[in-house]
This record gives C-alpha cells, structure tokens and sequence, in this order.
C-alpha cells in the first residue's frame, strides 16, 4: 500500500473509500467482465455467433471469477491483463460458447471501456459533490455574507469586502466546472471498440452495428472509429480534474490564511493538534485541499505527455495514464470531500471586532 489514499496510516487523511470502491480493481475487474459479455451478447444479435451461444457465452462470462493471482502474472508476462483474462474466461465459458468469446476485440478495447466505465460511475459522485458544495457555499453566504473582511492584494491590505465577495470566488467556478463536465461526458464516456489494430478489419461489414449495438448494452457513446490512439478526451478530462482541484486549492489556502493569528477572519471548529504545542489547532483541511490542487497540477502535464502515442497504439503512453488518471480522480474527489466538511467546520466567517 503505498498510494496516500490506501495507505495504512496516510489514508487516516487521504482515503475517499466511496472513490477507492468504484476505482479499485475488483470494480475493473467487474467492468472487464461486462465488456466482455456485452460483446459476446451483440456477436449473437448481428449474427456473427449462434444466439443462443452468445447468450451462454454471456452468462458464463459474467459468473466467471478470474483468479486475481493469474492476472497479476499475466500482465508481468504480457504487459496487459487481458491475455491472462481471456484463459481464465475459457475455463469459465463451455467449448462451444467459446466461438463468442473475445473474437473481434483486442486488450485496449476491453481495459479502455472498463476504465470509462469506472469514470464514468467516478464522475457522478464527483458531480453529486460539487453540486453539494455549490449549496454549502451559499449557506455560508446566507449566514455570512454581509459581514465585513478587508480585501487583500498581493499579500497586502486592500480595500473593504464582504464575506460574500470572497466565497463567490469558491462558488461561482464551480458552475463553471459543472458546465464543463457537461460538456465533456460525451466526449470522454465512448466505448472502446477497434480489434487489433483499430480498424474493426475482423468485424468486417458489421462494425458500424456491432459498435452501436455494443455502446448501448454499456451506456456508453458510440464512437465512428476507435479512439485508442487518439487520447484527447481522456486528457481533456485530467484537465478537467485539475482545475477543480485548483479551485478548491484557493478555497484552501484562502482558509488558511483568514485563520492566521492576527487575522482571525474565520474560526474553524476541531482543527488539528500538534504534538508539541497543544494549543495549537491547524487548519489541517485547508492546508491539504492547497496540496491536492499542486498534486492534480502536476500530474496534469504527465497526462498530456501520455498524448503522444506512436503509431496505432503506445505501450509507453498507455500505461503511463494508468498510473497516472486513478490518482487525479482520487485526489480530485478527496479535495471535494474536504471543502464539504470545511464548510460544515466554519463555525464564525468575517473580521472581528
């Protein structure tokens, strides 16, 4: 466990366990599945198999349970997990439903989909978040908003606000960020569907509808041709967690900072101890949801490295997103959670005196 938001200790401040479920590899593993049955249905209703073998194919399929230590072996062997999960499907699927297994799929199709898949359950939560947030920020305003704060520039002591003037800045993106998410979903949340070499060659005249047919049975976006190295969505969408994680890094250190002795423009309830100077109490979530948005910043670049794929598919690009897209989503969602209980922590907001 050496990821911050497993780790034993570490995850006491990082872990998003509602986050970590949908993310981890038995949520993969169960997407993994689903693509595959999905597939060897669609193979039955174009055609391509006998019906009724695709649907026990299918079932077969979806009640199988790969052995996790076979995949892990596999993937050091192969570099991918797919290889090593279709032998453990032939010891789940019957001989002759095997003519509808994995025929016409290759490793990407089904890793690639599984990973939408997990973003795409990952992006309603992030939603239902922000949206709550929204709602938080404007309670704090009701509650707050017509208290005086002395605007600051640079550092340096302005010209008198409002409490409000300061949280719209936390808020008024966050619509933004909305807006965005919006928007990006039906570029982001496609299946994944190319065969061997991305050309769907082995699909033959029934790619078109295998495609269709198949983005609906997963409630994905059909895509006109595969997208596996054509990677602009997925980094659109890295772009994306980064600037929410940006925004709730200035609600953080905005935080911090009104909670400066000499200050005192906010007072937290249950702020963190030290261990020396227990009189102290730290404005412990601020300060991690400034660390979160440095995080996201920098892996950020690392995703828009992972747009340059060589040819019809990189091994070197490919992977890097894996370690790279699960800890902006994680660190993204962490940071949300945290505004939340920030804003439930403030317990008074404006100048004193």
């Amino acid at each position: 466990m050496i990821s911050v938001f497993d780790h034993p200790w570490l995850g006491g401040l990082f872990a998003e366990p509602d986050l970590s479920a949908l993310l981890g590899p038995e949520a993969t593993l169960g997407h993994m599945l689903e693509m595959e049955a999905a597939y060897s249905r669609v193979l039955g209703e174009v055609g391509s198999v006998e019906p009724a073998l695709a649907e026990r194919a299918s079932a077969q399929i979806l009640a199988a349970e790969p052995a996790m230590s076979a995949l892990r072996s596999g993937m050091a062997q192969d570099g991918v997990v797919v290889a090593a999960l279709v032998r453990e499907l032939k010891k789940a699927v019957d001989a002759e439903a095997q003519a509808a297994l994995h025929k016409g799929l290759t490793s990407q199709d089904v890793m690639d989909t599984a990973t939408i898949l997990s973003l795409k359950a990952a992006n309603d939560l992030l939603a239902d978040k922000l949206g709550r947030l929204r709602g938080d920020l404007d309670l704090l305003i009701e509650r707050f908003g017509d208290r005086p704060l002395m605007g600051r520039t640079r550092m340096q002591a302005a010209l008198p606000i409002t409490v409000k003037d300061r949280v719209l800045a936390w808020a008024l993106p966050l619509d933004n960020h909305l807006d965005r998410l919006a928007e990006l979903r039906p570029r982001l949340e496609c299946l994944q569907f190319g065969g061997a070499a991305g050309d769907r060659a082995a699909s033959g005249g029934k790619a078109g509808e295998i495609s269709g047919r198949l983005a609906a049975e997963l409630d994905l976006a059909p895509t006109a041709k595969s997208w596996q190295a054509m990677r602009d969505g997925i980094a659109e969408y890295a772009s994306w967690l980064s600037l929410v994680s940006g925004t709730l890094g200035k609600m953080g250190q905005d935080a911090a900072i009104m909670a400066l002795q000499g200050i005192d423009e906010i007072r937290l309830a249950g702020g963190g101890g030290s261990s020396a100077m227990p009189h102290k109490q730290n404005p412990v979530s601020a300060e991690l949801l400034v660390t979160l948005a440095r995080f996201n910043a920098v892996q950020v670049s690392a995703m828009h490295q992972a747009l340059v794929h060589e040819q019809e598919r990189s091994g070197a690009a490919w992977s890097l997103e894996w370690m790279v897209l699960p800890q902006m989503v994680m660190a993204t969602g962490r940071g949300l959670s945290l505004a939340l209980g920030l804003c439930e922590a403030i317990a008074d907001l404006g100048a004193r005196g």
